[in-house]
């Protein structure tokens, strides 16, 4: 009877270890990876779609484009943001600790100075280019 409590104290130990690694290793990686390439997709889409409003930008006048992200990736919401630093813009699109940071080019050394602002994927958002600036 011992032995019999033991071999199946030590198999259940080794099963509850094994499921904990199986979930890491063959759900959480891979479902991190194929997010972070979403993002990565998502903001270069997103930056092409700023510089090509800049890219159109009247000298006096606004112009607005509006556009639709997906939603959710992975069935879970994420945040973009455009932001500027020494470095130059910034297209951030991240949740938890996924983060992908594209660089916004030709936006940057404009005469129109810097992009900004955030969004989530849920509902269409809009780019707007107004020649007076936002307050």
């Amino acid at each position: 009877m011992i032995e019999y409590v033991m071999i199946t104290a030590v198999i259940m130990t080794l099963f509850i270890v094994m499921l904990l690694q199986v979930h890491a290793n063959f759900v959480k990686i891979p479902t991190d990876t194929i997010t972070y390439s979403a993002f990565t997709d998502i903001g270069n889409g997103l930056s092409t779609r700023i510089v090509d409003v800049y890219a159109i930008a009247p000298d006096t006048g606004n112009i607005s484009s509006s556009f639709d992200l997906p939603d959710d990736i992975g069935g879970r919401s994420y945040i973009v943001e455009i932001s500027g630093s020494k470095k130059g813009q910034t297209v951030d699109i991240w949740r938890d600790d996924i983060r992908a940071e594209m660089a916004l080019a030709g936006i940057g050394a404009s005469k129109y100075g810097q992009a900004k602002g955030n969004t989530t994927g849920a509902g269409v958002n809009r780019v707007r280019f107004d020649s007076e600036g936002f307050t």
